[in-house]
């Protein structure tokens, strides 16, 4: 008889049954708030988790750990070979996968990751304006990013929810714009507060559009009801009175969520981390390259989320920028 596995547990009692999978620390677009024009110094390929060794970690989360849904994260994870493969693999595994993505790669991508098991996908999009698509990106791929869009919902890959961060002076006049968008196509938007998670540590909080700032805009337009929190999920929604559009907020900064956290990090290089703006890693691909059984690997993971804080700490004098930025960690 098959007995459950003991849960996932940190020494505040939250439960984590949710993993974010980083698939790879590249990316096709330069995004201004997100690293420099250059890009970065990515992962040599010997230091990134083959497709073996994502599948054995997940089998472990999923078989001991109580692991139950895996968000795929990049960088640009449309950007991982042989990726349809590598998914078809975890779908085999039992939790619901789902994928975060600049979705660039989308039209030519979206049937075959539904087929392959894919439930559904996040799209980044700060922009209807393709003129501003490129300052912000410094790549002239919008056009690619709707055709994607597009293609995920005909791909029955839903909800489609669109991710954009608001900054000031940048792309905050968009707003209600993005939001009739988004109900027009059939898509849902999230707006995110901005994070100091940047390459270049140029994060100013005094640019964040808050929370409460993006609902006063709403709100000068609509009648927003609340709808709350689906579970542990991180996004806050409202609801459009008397329509059916839903519109989410992840105010990570302003109004953090860490009390209700059920999420663990694994980096495409195979360090675990119990927090997005954790300062220290476990390193899970040493120990799989060193022979460690699937009991060890558990007591690893079990150990690293033991450690787990009660918080980020943004705002306070005790917080510490994490060294790695937000495309080598994984969204």
């Amino acid at each position: 008889m098959h007995t459950a596995p003991a849960p996932l547990v940190d020494r505040f009692g939250r439960v984590h049954t949710d993993l974010r999978v980083s698939l790879t620390d590249r990316c096709n677009l330069r995004c201004t708030y997100c690293m420099p024009a250059e890009g970065l110094n990515w992962l040599p390929k010997a230091e990134v988790l083959t497709d073996d060794e994502i599948v054995r970690l997940v089998r472990v989360a999923v078989q001991r750990l109580g692991i139950r849904t895996i968000r795929l994260t990049g960088g640009e994870p449309l950007l991982r070979r042989g990726l349809p493969g590598l998914l078809a693999r975890l779908t085999a595994l039992g939790p619901e996968l789902s994928l975060t993505t600049n979705g660039i790669g989308l039209a030519r991508t979206a049937e075959e990751l539904k087929a392959a098991g894919l439930h559904r996908v996040n799209v980044s999009l700060d922009t209807l304006r393709p003129e501003r698509y490129r300052e912000i990106t410094r790549r002239d791929r919008i056009a690619d990013v709707l055709a994607g869009l597009a293609a995920a919902r005909r791909a029955g890959l839903a909800p489609v929810k669109i991710n954009a961060v608001p900054v000031r002076g940048v792309n905050d006049d968009e707003v209600l714009d993005l939001v009739e968008f988004a109900a027009a196509h059939g898509y849902r938007m999230r707006f995110i507060e901005s994070m100091p998670l940047d390459a270049q540590g140029a994060w100013d909080r005094a640019a964040m559009i808050t929370a409460d700032e993006l609902l006063a805009v709403l709100g000068s337009r609509w009648e927003l009801v609340p709808v709350g929190r689906h579970g542990n999920a991180p996004a806050e929604e409202w609801r459009i009175a008397g329509t059916d559009t839903v519109i989410g907020v992840i105010a990570s900064v302003t109004r953090p969520f860490c009390g209700g956290c059920d999420r663990v990090r694994l980096t495409a290089d195979g360090q675990l981390r119990n927090c997005l703006f954790a300062t220290e890693e476990s390193d899970l691909r040493a120990l799989l390259r060193g022979g460690a059984d699937d009991a060890g690997l558990e007591r690893a993971w079990r150990a690293t989320i033991a450690r787990k804080g009660p918080g980020h700490e943004i705002g306070s004098a005790d917080f510490r920028r994490p060294e790695r930025p937000m495309s080598a960690i994984g969204g």
